[in-house]
Order: C-alpha cells, then sequence, then structure tokens
C-alpha cells in the first residue's frame, strides 16, 4: 500500500493548519485550525474489507510534571512514549480518501462527539487524558486532534501518519475504544499497511 498525507512529507513538518496548537510569541501557544489533512491510500491488497486510521506521536514525555512550565525545560534524553492523535475504525472497503476537514475543523472543548459516520467509527484519542485536569476543556476527544507538543520540549516530535487494511468489515470495538485496544484488536487482520511521518515542534528554538 502506499499512503499520501496532504502537505506532509516524510521527516518535513506537518502545516499549522492540521494543527491543535499553533505557536504563539506572547503566550507560547494558542488554539490552531485543528483541521485533519486529506489522507488517501492506493495499492490496497486483494481481499480488503476494511480500513484504519491511526494517527500516533511517539515522543510525548513519559513524565509530564514540566510539561508547558515557565523555567522549565524538557530534556530530549527523557523517555518517551505513544501519544494517539487520531482513531478512526471499520472505513469502508469503498473508502480509498478522506478529505480535508471531514473528521475534525477546529478546537472543539470538551470533544467532538464519538458517532460514526460514512468514512468509519472514531476511537478516543489521548487528549481526553491530558485535558482531564482542566475544567473548561475536560471531556472526552475522539477523531482527530492535530499536534500540540509541549512548547518546553527539547525534542521534535513525530507524528506517524498510518492507515491498515484489514481482513475484517469490522473490528467489533464498542463504547469508548482507544488506539491500544484497536492495535491489540487488530491483530491477526492486517493485510497491509502504510506510513507517513510528519514533524512538528512549538519550541521557538527548534522551528
Amino acid at each position: 500500500m502506499k499512503i499520501h498525507v496532504q502537505g506532509v512529507a516524510e521527516n518535513q513538518p506537518i502545516p499549522e493548519r492540521f494543527a491543535f496548537g499553533v505557536f504563539n510569541a506572547e503566550a507560547h501557544m494558542s488554539f490552531g485550525p485543528n483541521r485533519n489533512p486529506e489522507v488517501s491510500w492506493t495499492d490496497v491488497p486483494e481481499g480488503t474489507q476494511s480500513f484504519v486510521i491511526l494517527m500516533v506521536d511517539p515522543d510525548v514525555p513519559s513524565v509530564a510534571d514540566d510539561v508547558n512550565q515557565e523555567g522549565k525545560v524538557i530534556p530530549a534524553s527523557l523517555s518517551r512514549v505513544d501519544f494517539f492523535h487520531w482513531v478512526l475504525v471499520d472505513i469502508p472497503a469503498s473508502v480509498t480518501v478522506i478529505p480535508e476537514g471531514e473528521d475534525s475543523d477546529g478546537v472543539m472543548p470538551k470533544g467532538k462527539p464519538a458517532s460514526g459516520s460514512r468514512i468509519g467509527k472514531r476511537g478516543v484519542n489521548n487528549y481526553t487524558h491530558f485535558l482531564a485536569g482542566n475544567p473548561d476543556m475536560a471531556g472526552t476527544y475522539t477523531g482527530y486532534d492535530g499536534p500540540c507538543p509541549p512548547w518546553n520540549d527539547e525534542l521534535v516530535h513525530r507524528y506517524q501518519f498510518e492507515v491498515y487494511a484489514l481482513d475484517v468489515p469490522n473490528l467489533g470495538l464498542k463504547g469508548e475504544f482507544e488506539g491500544q485496544a484497536v492495535r491489540k484488536a487488530m491483530q491477526g487482520h492486517v493485510l497491509d499497511s502504510a506510513r507517513v511521518t510528519g514533524t512538528y515542534t512549538l519550541n521557538p528554538v527548534l522551528r
């Protein structure tokens, strides 16, 4: 398979219109357009019955104590964990493109509805956990919400857009399922996959 993500070349910066947070010289960060990019894929294997899309940042600090704290720096050497930005499953086999803005168009405080659509079923992304302590933003975040790495991180974050072709029409996931549950449910059902990796940072030293 081959995947194409609008405006995203391998190991090159992701355009700001696809970001949850954009650089702000005075406040470090402000909300961005948060539109999902157009994602399309080709060379689909025979027997494909559905697709899954995941967008994962593997560079999120494993310890969040110093995230976005004045006078603090998150060292590049700190161990990192996965952060799911986009979880979309049960995409029909007839769909090979997700248009720009179809799954997200702006930052929605407290999250978007988890209801399905013609392009598939939304899973829960990790902003649900990250924003849980913010009374103005806390909620269940589903589908696409774009990059917003810590502005004091010494590491430029990578964002992996992945599409999977599956041999089942759906994964049978119910309720508020997350990215790790999708990975587990896909085991033994992946016919092929493709990935492109973009980058993003809010650290003015690295921009």
